[in-house]
């Protein structure tokens, strides 16, 4: 049988359930989290940021593709106007949408959900993240940094302003409850955004990195209007 345009997009969005470990989860689990160290637990973010006024309408783009028929205007209107840690939500919410995690009946993704991920999708929000950080925030930039840093996390996660010190203590950072993270594009280093949590290990960042739309790029191309 044949499919639609339509259908073949939703198969494209929906994603194999497995037995990996779980990396990211959406906004309801924060709602749910009950204390700080269940926050710590789940790795999920609690950071807020106040919106400028200072953007016209005509500057947030309209023409955002997707596969999957996301709607990608309020992240482009979160970015706009200096929301990000909004945005930086919205995309992982948007990663659980995207991979079919949320079809499945998940809150989270599985690093082998990223193959199901539509490039359509992530070159529609890379290029959200590059436009309003001014090249500074996106997975494009964290994959350089990623190869700056010969695949070691830790050396990673330094270059990017994931890490921290108590003392003499390296640490990563705190995203949940009062977040350490920095979200403003003048002070955070290149590639601080967005997010993906490793708290159960390094897979799913890894696999968005290493994802075929990174290989050319062909993802800066902006879509006719």
């Amino acid at each position: 049988m044949g499919f639609t345009p339509s259908t073949m997009r939703q198969r494209r969005c929906i994603a194999q359930s497995g037995n990996d470990q779980i990396f990211v989860l959406s906004s309801s689990v924060a709602s749910t989290a009950a204390t700080e160290e269940d926050k710590a637990a789940a790795g999920v973010p609690a950071a807020t940021s106040e919106a400028s006024t200072n953007i016209e309408d005509a500057d947030i783009p309209t023409n955002l593709p997707s596969d999957c028929g996301m709607d990608y205007i309020p992240l482009a209107t979160m970015l706009a106007t200096g929301q990000l840690a909004e945005a930086d939500q919205f995309t992982r919410d948007a990663l659980i949408t995207i991979s079919g995690a949320k079809a499945k009946g998940r809150d989270f993704v599985y690093f082998t959900d990223v193959k199901n991920i539509p490039a359509t999708d992530l070159a529609t929000m890379e290029r959200l993240w590059n436009k309003f950080s001014g090249g500074k925030f996106g997975y494009s930039v964290q994959k350089k940094k990623w190869k700056q840093s010969k695949g070691d996390f830790e050396t990673f996660c330094r270059k990017i302003g994931w890490t921290t010190t108590d003392g003499e203590v390296e640490r990563k950072k705190r995203w949940f409850g009062a977040s350490e993270f920095i979200y403003d594009v003048k002070k955070a280093p290149e590639g601080h955004l967005p997010l993906t949590s490793a708290l159960r290990g390094t897979s799913l960042i890894k696999n968005l990195l290493q994802h075929p739309v990174w290989d050319n790029d062909d993802w800066m191309i902006e879509p006719d209007k």
